[in-house]
């Protein structure tokens, strides 16, 4: 099991994502820099060399970040059914088992890029049935929220089990789920996030308290709080 605890992040945390691999120079200059937690990815099927590995997620608690993950999405444009959201999630919950992460932690599915034409309720039947195998694990499912989600607003909020939303960087207020709203925003690099000698691939995350009081959890070092 990886080290650390469980905590809910407070409102107005800094974090990135980044679909490659983080040294612990880079995560050291990162946290120097105020970045407080690393959203990292795992497998959806076959596995990359630039997945979250166990080695690379103590390098991250390590220097003082917490930690969440997040699944690859389908390449393209994608259909999503019943059966690939418990497959999916299945294998989303069993890396981070794998890896060490704790039960508690927020693992989040990508809802992005649904082939057009999509019946909405295969929609709904993948992020709920993946919902289901991920929170089977011990983990809290949480959707990301992109361009071309295959739902609406009403949809987001009152179709799904899901109650942890993250909003991509192209995602307009209009689309965010009802009701609830967002716990997560992502926005593009700008020239000022950056870190002097590291040249990641990242975006930018900022914790939000939604409109009905909730907020993600990670994990992070025993002395990260506060």
């Amino acid at each position: 099991m990886l080290p650390g605890h469980v905590f809910t992040a407070d409102d107005g945390l800094k974090g990135f994502d980044v679909n490659g691999p983080v040294s612990g120079s880079a995560a050291a200059a990162f946290a120097a820099a105020g970045y407080r937690f690393c959203v990292r990815y795992v497998r959806r099927q076959q596995a990359h060399s630039y997945d979250l590995s166990s080695g690379e997620a103590k390098r991250l608690l390590n220097a003082g970040l917490g930690l969440m993950v997040v699944q690859h999405v389908a390449p393209g444009e994608w259909t999503p059914t019943g059966a690939k959201g418990t497959q999916y999630g299945r294998v989303a919950a069993d890396e981070c088992v794998r890896i060490g992460v704790p039960s508690g932690v927020t693992v989040w599915c990508d809802l992005e890029s649904v082939a057009s034409g999509t019946p909405k309720k295969q929609v709904i039947d993948f992020c709920n049935r993946w919902h289901a195998a991920v929170a089977a694990g011990g983990f809290v499912p949480g959707l990301y929220v992109g361009f071309a989600a295959g739902l609406g607003p009403k949809d987001l909020y009152y179709a799904l089990r899901f109650t942890h939303y993250w909003g991509a960087y192209n995602l307009d207020a209009d689309e965010e789920p009802l009701v609830r709203g967002l716990q997560m925003k992502q926005r593009v690099r700008g020239p000022n996030d950056g870190v002097a000698g590291f040249n990641l691939a990242f975006q930018t995350d900022g914790v939000r308290t939604d409109a009905l009081g909730g907020r993600p959890t990670l994990l992070a070092p025993e002395s990260w709080f506060g």
